[in-house]
């Protein structure tokens, strides 16, 4: 079993980040869709938003804030702040192509 791990993150812009995974993947995530809570509130100042640093294999804030490796490498990539909409219908695709047809 496959457990993803956040090895290199790069600061985008707004609220993106470029992210490599532990085998070689990459990707642009927007953080937005997970900005909710207490927790977060503060992430939500870019400034505080550009302290993140890496711990555990996952992207990290000062405060403790944190989002799961494996939530981030599922996300959708982005292409210059919109979700990459080729690639879900290519995934779309592809899951169209591997399940049996009745």
């Amino acid at each position: 079993m496959f457990l993803p791990a956040v090895v290199e993150a790069k600061y985008q812009g707004d609220f993106r980040i470029h992210l490599t995974f532990n085998d070689n993947s990459a990707k642009i995530v927007d953080f937005r869709s997970w900005l909710k809570g207490p927790v977060f509130t503060p992430l939500k100042q870019a400034n505080y938003f550009r302290r993140f640093f890496l711990d555990g294999g996952t992207v990290v804030w000062p405060n403790g804030a944190d989002i799961a490796p494996e939530t981030l490498y599922e996300a959708p990539a982005v292409l210059q702040g919109r979700p990459n909409k080729r690639m879900q219908r290519t995934r779309s695709a592809m899951a169209r192509r591997r399940s049996p047809r009745r």
